[in-house]
């Protein structure tokens, strides 16, 4: 097993992403707190982890808010002994339409939940990994998105906070190696059955814009969940002992 008795958060994993990655690193012996801030899905994810032999319990938190970030890696230290390894998976995105016409609430909504909680998370999980026996270190792994890289008209200050956490993850990578402590990126393609699918294209993701958007990614498929919990997997594992500071595209060689 390649996470086996890895004390891991997962941010967001009541659904989409954050649960594909929750499940993924449960099978592979992770003892998983997983967080969402609608305690009925978290809970269901939590209870589906359990029934197939996983180690898992459900911890409802908003990760725009210190305290509960506290609250968050307690959780883990106690549940799983310790803390290993931080995935900063929930996020948010205004409606896809003209950077004018994006209030300023949800400006700030956009930049807490993608930006916000990384800070919370190093405020708190930072000390916790320090903490671990041996000098084990830890690791965060940041999901942010291939529109901090390759960014869309339309989705603006979406596109400025994943590139944001890019660049701050490459920043912690380069601060914290000498805790042992490393931090990688996955930047998912666009996913048209993830909760924040029609915000991002703008409507309902009807065949002509589901057609757009694969036109764009020469593999021929969208991403899925598994997809970005694979690559998390790895980066959770002791496989990736000497990577940190990069970003894994999960994006089927997306071009434009």
């Amino acid at each position: 097993m390649r996470a086996k008795n890895k004390s891991i958060i997962v941010t967001g994993a009541g659904g989409g992403i954050g649960e594909g990655i929750a499940r993924r690193l449960a099978v592979e012996g992770a003892v998983v707190i997983v967080n969402d801030i609608q305690p009925t899905l978290g809970e269901k994810v939590t209870a589906d982890i359990v029934a197939a032999g996983g180690q898992a319990r459900y911890v409802a938190a908003d990760v725009t808010r210190g305290d509960d970030w506290a609250r968050l890696v307690q959780a883990a230290q106690d549940f799983g002994g310790r803390l290993d390894v931080v995935v900063n998976n929930a996020g948010w995105t205004h409606r896809n339409r003209p950077m004018l016409e994006v209030s300023e609430a949800e400006f700030d909504k956009v930049y807490a939940v993608n930006m916000k909680s990384i800070y919370w998370s190093a405020i708190h999980a930072v000390p916790a990994m320090r903490a671990n026996p041996g000098g084990s270190g830890g690791s965060f792994i940041n999901i942010a998105s291939t529109a901090g890289l390759r960014p869309r008209p339309g989705l603006t200050w979406y596109n400025g906070s994943k590139g944001a956490v890019i660049i701050t993850s490459k920043s912690m990578a380069a601060e914290l190696g000498p805790d042992n402590i490393r931090v990688n990126c996955i930047n998912p393609v666009f996913n048209p059955d993830t909760g924040l699918s029609a915000e991002f294209a703008g409507g309902p993701v009807d065949e002509a814009r589901r057609a757009k958007f694969l036109a764009t990614i020469p593999l021929g498929r969208f991403s899925t969940a598994l997809d970005v919990a694979n690559a998390a997997l790895y980066l959770a594992s002791d496989e990736a002992a000497f990577i940190s500071g990069v970003c894994i595209e999960v994006d089927g060689a997306r071009c434009v």
